[in-house]
């Protein structure tokens, strides 16, 4: 476990801004208790300082998981977000897009929204922004990056898709020897 190197910040910063925006400010300065980022394994972990100091002394390989893992680099030192940080994306996120009750089974299996299943989005949100999806009654499922701007959404068909899936609450289950 160590602190992510300035590349891997500002890559792992850059894939955080397009969900949260400037709203990564409240993640790393927070009024409870102090946190920070840390690369174990490839993976990166928001983890409060405490429960950092506390697992230095656990070795290294005998560590599994510490704090809340927010996704993973790829051999290429691309940044991968995993659903396991929907949680902190869902609280600070920019732009929201709410699903219909019959379309959020075929999200939560995989499959892009469409504008049958769209129930709202935030206004003025652009073409291929990121964003996080929600069902109707605000719980959130998972998020992707939309596929046409909230001007286009309104005039599409309703088999044309509006969002393209990222990640679902259902991966826990599709890929639960990954996470």
């Amino acid at each position: 476990m160590r602190p992510l190197t300035e590349e891997e910040t500002k890559v792992f910063f850059e894939k955080l801004s397009k969900y949260i925006g400037r709203n990564i400010k409240y993640l790393i300065e927070r009024q409870d208790e102090e946190y920070c980022f840390r690369l174990h394994k490839d993976r990166v972990y928001y983890v409060s300082v405490d429960i950092m100091k506390k697992a230095m002394n656990v070795e290294r390989k005998l560590l599994v998981a510490l704090g809340t893992c927010f996704g993973k680099f790829t051999k290429s030192g691309k940044f991968k977000l995993h659903v396991t940080a929907l949680d902190y994306l869902a609280q600070f996120a920019q732009y929201k897009l709410w699903v219909k009750p019959s379309a959020e089974m075929s999200f939560l299996y995989g499959r892009h929204v469409l504008k049958a299943g769209l129930g709202r989005i935030t206004e003025n949100t652009p073409k291929n922004q990121c964003c996080v999806v929600f069902s109707m009654s605000d719980v959130p499922l998972g998020f992707g990056v939309t596929a046409k701007s909230t001007q286009d959404a309104r005039k599409m068909d309703p088999t044309a898709i509006v969002c393209f899936n990222q990640a679902d609450c259902g991966e826990y289950l599709r890929d639960e020897e990954a996470l």
